[in-house]
């Protein structure tokens, strides 16, 4: 039997095990919200999610809220958009958030709300500032634009495990913090940059991408990793031919947006002039470029002369790790069923 909740009024349908706010984003209603990510969870952290629903006393976080069968929901009540306001201006205020320059501007959760909810400019500043973190290889940290979500920690030691971010200190002192405080250049970090991934602002950005495109100037284009067989899911974020920067595929399997230091930064590879483009056949002056069609035909003959003179077990394949999981399956094939040898191996097998 089909459930049914209200939401401004509208019926909607909704599957038990998902939240308020799950059941409004399936369904086209925007509910801002800064520290729930799909794949962080519900926090109820910042708060600018709130609902109001009719016999519940006080609003309630959409992201941990679960429905029940005529459940009655207002997004958009005088006191909900208050309550909303109130979270994002002093969100505002408390931060160096200058959206003109952000590398994020057009991309930014903190700047849809504030869109969303009509507010221009903050109520007030508080003007305490920390200095911009650029001593890692990859991310620069700027912990003035840091709302403190939480979902970099979250996905730093629930996610990737690799253990390293941390809320520090206490009340308006709260940071985000590398171990025991220290530069992320020195500290333990991976630079997997699953941080930068789920930041909602602007607090964790990839250096690379730094003044390469605007967010609008970019198209995306979905493609697999080539640094091993895994077969994680890559956008890839395009200005013209240009590649400024990649994220994981958020939902996609395997990966589920997860990224390596190599699939996420280690894009450099494709503009180097150093790159075999085509095939190269050794001759006696050295080598020339040949077609594909000419190059595996020499080595298929090559295959041929070796099997007949000294047999299949002469012959031995090893699969390139950089190639996909079902590359390395063909590969056995060939040899296994083609060449007739059981000589294959992998060079990640060490």
């Amino acid at each position: 039997m089909s459930k049914n909740i209200f939401i401004d009024g509208k019926p909607i349908t909704f599957e038990d095990g998902k939240t308020v706010l799950q059941v409004a984003r399936e369904n086209g209603l925007y509910i801002p919200t800064l520290c729930y990510h799909a794949r962080t969870g519900p926090a109820s952290m910042c708060r600018v999610c709130v609902v109001e629903v009719e016999g519940m006393r006080g609003l309630q976080t959409s992201c941990s809220l679960t429905p029940s069968d005529g459940m009655k929901i207002q997004t958009a009540s005088q006191r909900v958009l208050d309550a909303r306001k109130a979270v994002v201006n002093l969100l505002l205020a408390n931060g160096n958030h200058d959206c003109l320059s952000c590398e994020v501007n057009g991309a930014c959760e903190l700047q849809d709300a504030a869109y969303h909810l009509g507010i221009e400019t903050p109520a007030f500043f508080v003007k305490e500032y920390d200095e911009r973190d650029a001593s890692a290889a990859f991310i620069i940290r700027d912990p003035n634009k840091c709302i403190l979500c939480g979902r970099c920690i979250v996905g730093c030691n629930g996610q990737v495990v690799n253990e390293v971010l941390e809320f520090g200190y206490r009340d308006s002192h709260t940071k985000v913090i590398c171990d025991a405080d220290l530069p992320m250049g020195l500290s333990t970090c991976v630079q997997c940059g699953e941080c930068v991934q789920l930041c909602p602002v602007g607090a964790f950005i990839e250096k690379k991408a730094v003044g390469k495109a605007r967010r609008w100037e970019t198209h995306t284009v979905r493609t697999t990793c080539p640094y091993c067989g895994v077969g994680c899911q890559l956008e890839l974020h395009v200005k013209g031919e240009q590649i400024v920067r990649v994220t994981g595929v958020e939902g996609a399997e395997p990966n589920q947006g997860h990224l390596c230091v190599k699939g996420r930064y280690g894009y450099d590879f494709i503009y180097s002039d150093d790159r075999i483009k085509t095939p190269l056949i050794r001759e006696a002056n050295g080598f020339r470029e040949a077609s594909w069609d000419e190059a595996l035909d020499l080595v298929a003959t090559k295959f041929q002369q070796i099997k007949q003179e000294y047999g299949p077990n002469a012959l031995a394949g090893v699969s390139s790790a950089r190639s996909i999981n079902e590359d390395s399956y063909y590969m056995q094939r060939l040899f296994r069923e083609v060449v007739g040898t059981n000589n294959i191996d992998h060079c990640a097998r060490v």
